[in-house]
């Protein structure tokens, strides 16, 4: 399987890459910044300079024919205002949906967030509030197209070690922290799992392993 990543320099991706080239599949990883060529590499991906809030169509689509899965795993990050929420946790997910849908690309997984899907807290920070209310968006528009769309919203990141241990179903599940490496193995998983499309999916830490939980989603 050829597989594209935006977001290909993110902390996920970072972990989800070389799952995917271990287990022999070839994956394009898109990045903006020339200096994380070497950083890509290294987890066996091919690294991509493609600036998704920029490119145009007909670069997206350059990038994105010949493949047979899209990961949308890119994000504005920490520090960013409002308007990045926009152009890159919504407007990025929605180009690169396009670009699948006009190249005949038909898998794609959307890592979005716990959260998304309904409104912002009353009081919650505004930029918090863009943040869910972009995801919310590239959420639905996903929903919306005819692709094999998986959604997965994960619980609060954090950097530790993965379990491999998780609870991994439809909403609602109660909110809880997740390793990225344990997003990640997820990810990696739920690629194959066609029995998956059209279901979005939250993950935090919990008691099943990430191949049962996945094989369950099937019952």
């Amino acid at each position: 399987m050829r597989v594209v990543i935006a977001g290909g320099h993110g902390k996920i991706a970072l972990l989800l890459a070389p799952l995917l080239t271990g287990s022999g599949h070839e994956v394009a990883a898109l990045i903006r910044n020339p200096e994380h060529t070497d950083d890509v590499r290294g987890t066996g991906a091919q690294p991509v300079l493609c600036d998704l809030e920029n490119a145009g169509a007909d670069e997206l689509a350059d990038v994105v024919k010949g493949c047979d899965a899209a990961i949308f795993a890119a994000g504005a990050g920490p520090g960013s205002g409002v308007d990045r929420k926009y152009t890159v946790d919504l407007g990025g997910s929605v180009r690169l949906a396009e670009a699948a849908e006009r190249t005949g690309v038909r898998r794609f997984l959307q890592i979005s967030t716990m959260g998304a899907g309904r409104p912002p807290a009353s009081g919650t920070d505004e930029v918090w509030a863009a943040y869910i209310d972009a995801k919310t968006q590239a959420e639905n528009d996903l929903q919306s197209r005819d692709l094999d769309w998986t959604i997965l919203r994960p619980g609060r990141l954090i950097d530790s070690p993965g379990t491999g241990l998780v609870t991994l179903a439809p909403p609602p599940v109660g909110r809880s922290d997740v390793p990225r490496a344990d997003v990640a193995a997820v990810s990696a998983g739920l690629l194959p799992a066609v029995h998956t499309s059209g279901q979005t999916l939250e993950l935090v830490s919990g008691h099943t392993p990430i191949s049962q939980a996945i094989a369950q989603l099937a019952v």
